[in-house]
């Protein structure tokens, strides 16, 4: 088998996980074309072992470096203009999965889908993710209460106060 075929090997794996990060299949077909591409020209980067946990850490810092470099335009453009956006959901909608897991922040989302989906010891996503293995716990733990408590509790609207 050549690299190039052990490469498209982890591809279904690489484009879940794409998908469940950015919540967009366009963008996520990007991260991972992205990821391939990185992977091609780094190839002498790869130690013995999982090549699918190397893929993944790529993905993963590729799409932590988009995120930030998104933030950076953003707050540029906000700056700019200062448009009205509000990013809360709006009150009285009860979430689904995917808006709940889109409301998870990235470092919690990451560690969920690496244990939960992609279904890596708490060793191995830690070591994806380049944190210790306690912080993989309890990022874990924070994201499951955090999407337990939003598929849940509906969303209440708030308490208005009246003036006798």
């Amino acid at each position: 088998m050549t690299g190039f075929d052990a490469l498209l090997e982890h591809v279904p794996a690489l484009r879940r996980y794409a998908r469940l990060l950015t919540g967009d299949a366009a963008r996520a077909d990007d991260l991972v074309q992205d990821t391939l591409e990185r992977a091609h020209r780094k190839g002498a980067l790869w130690r013995e072992g999982s090549m699918r946990s190397w893929l993944l850490t790529l993905m993963h810092n590729l799409h932590l470096n988009q995120r930030r470099d998104q933030r950076l335009e953003v707050q540029v453009a906000d700056d700019a203009t200062e448009a009205a956006h509000d990013p809360t959901p709006r009150l009285g909608v009860r979430l689904d999965l995917v808006q709940a897991l889109e409301r998870l922040s990235p470092q919690t989302r990451a560690v969920l889908l690496l244990v939960t989906v992609e279904e890596y010891s708490y060793a191995e996503a830690a070591a994806i993710l380049d944190v210790p293995i306690g912080t993989v716990m309890s990022r874990l733990h924070r994201a499951r209460e955090q999407l337990r408590h939003w598929m849940t509790e509906p969303e209440q609207p708030p308490v208005r106060l009246v003036k006798p």
